[in-house]
């Protein structure tokens, strides 16, 4: 049996959305900025998947600005915000330890150009406090950035809170949804987001793009210079078949989001409590305020890379953590900040699930990793110590 459990990696594009983006990379071709009607047909099609992912996050459609995905738009919304409150004099941003490396590595840059950046800790639920964001809150801050829901260990943030909260004080507020938008509902005037990023190939899209809600009359400083594409915000050729491929693949995701989470998350608690029976395991974040397809577990005294290379074998596609830092050695920063002690956190497996995952793949998932860690922890020095007692069981 080969199972695909890395959708929070990447996701399968549609056959919506690869039938919607075919005509685009073989008959209508043409550059958008053209002035002659091939080219006019491309804007056309670029402007009517703009409104299309504008009705699908409660946004107009000037505020969708195209990008290559979540990262880029991560990067823009944040510098954006920072040089929107340098000029005001403002430069504190507050953030939380558990963000995508696309924001946090943004916001160390920042530092070094003179920002102040208070990073909230989560806790052991994964789980941004409100009233702790809110006692962070200065007369400087110009920028509050929390994600919609966290790419690791699939825990929901109280979004609508902080935007609030954010609104209320005057303070811009971004929000990476890159793991949200498509699997549960999102919106942007419900949400009080200033700034909202999405990756299309998180929900049957293809990979490479994505987009960046600015709320209407918010300045953005563009990261590429030299054209006037996007009303001046992103220079260069749109991607007009993927731009195209994303909103068809959105709106088929959002049009059947309902039933798919409903589907899907029966799914991850039929994984959850399979894992759970596995002695000295434990769920990585809040049980119920996580994404419907999202398994997070360590499992003491393995290590992930070989449980990851042995369900590989089985024919099970996981993951320890984040596709940006699959190659890292290094335990999860995700993980660490909610508490997971250095060597347990390198026991992880994310498992993430699918539109068309069924019981019958959850089950030899079950039974694989029961297998697999049996079998790793049968000669791993750590767990004959713990065994024999010379050390003390964390989990």
């Amino acid at each position: 049996m080969n199972i695909y459990a890395d959708n929070a990696a990447t996701t399968a594009m549609s056959q919506t959305a690869v039938k919607a983006m075919l005509p685009y990379l073989t008959e209508y071709y043409g550059n958008p900025s053209s002035l002659y009607a091939f080219g006019q047909r491309s804007k056309e099609a670029i402007e009517e998947a703009r409104a299309t992912v504008a009705k699908c996050i409660g946004a107009e459609p000037r505020e969708i600005l195209f990008t290559s995905g979540g990262s880029e738009a991560d990067n823009q919304a944040i510098r954006s915000a920072a040089a929107h409150g340098a000029r005001k004099g403002k430069r504190h941003i507050v953030s939380d330890a558990i963000e995508h490396h696309a924001v946090l590595h943004t916001l160390k840059k920042l530092e070094k150009e003179g920002f102040e950046v208070t990073y909230l800790p989560v806790h052991s639920d994964g789980i941004v406090r409100v009233e702790e964001l809110a006692a962070a809150l200065r007369e400087d801050t110009c920028l509050v950035t929390v994600m919609y829901a966290n790419n690791e260990i699939g825990t929901i943030q109280p979004i609508r809170d902080i935007g609030a909260l954010c609104r209320e004080r005057g303070i811009l507020f971004h929000t990476d949804a890159v793991q949200a938008v498509g699997h549960i509902p999102v919106n942007v005037a419900e949400d009080h987001a200033d700034m909202l990023s999405a990756s299309a190939h998180k929900f049957h899209g293809p990979k490479g793009v994505g987009f960046l809600y600015v709320r209407r009359g918010i300045p953005t400083v563009p990261l590429i210079e030299g054209g006037a594409q996007e009303r001046g915000r992103r220079a260069g050729t749109e991607n007009v078949a993927g731009i195209v491929a994303m909103a068809a693949a959105l709106e088929e995701s959002v049009g059947h989001m309902a039933e798919n989470a409903e589907k899907t998350a029966m799914l991850r608690d039929r994984l959850i409590r399979g894992l759970t029976e596995i002695p000295h395991s434990a769920l990585n974040g809040d049980p119920r305020k996580r994404l419907p397809g999202n398994v997070n577990f360590c499992f003491e005294g393995i290590e992930g890379e070989s449980l990851l290379l042995l369900l590989d074998d089985k024919g099970i596609c996981a993951s320890s953590g984040s596709a940006c830092t699959s190659g890292s050695l290094d335990p999860s920063h995700v993980l660490l900040a909610i508490g997971r002690v250095h060597d347990v956190a390198h026991g992880s497996l994310r498992l993430t699930l699918g539109d068309n995952t069924t019981e019958e793949e959850i089950d030899y998932i079950i039974q694989s990793v029961k297998e697999v860690v049996t079998y790793l922890r049968g000669f791993s020095p750590v767990w004959r110590d713990l065994i024999a007692g010379k050390g003390s069981f964390i989990l």
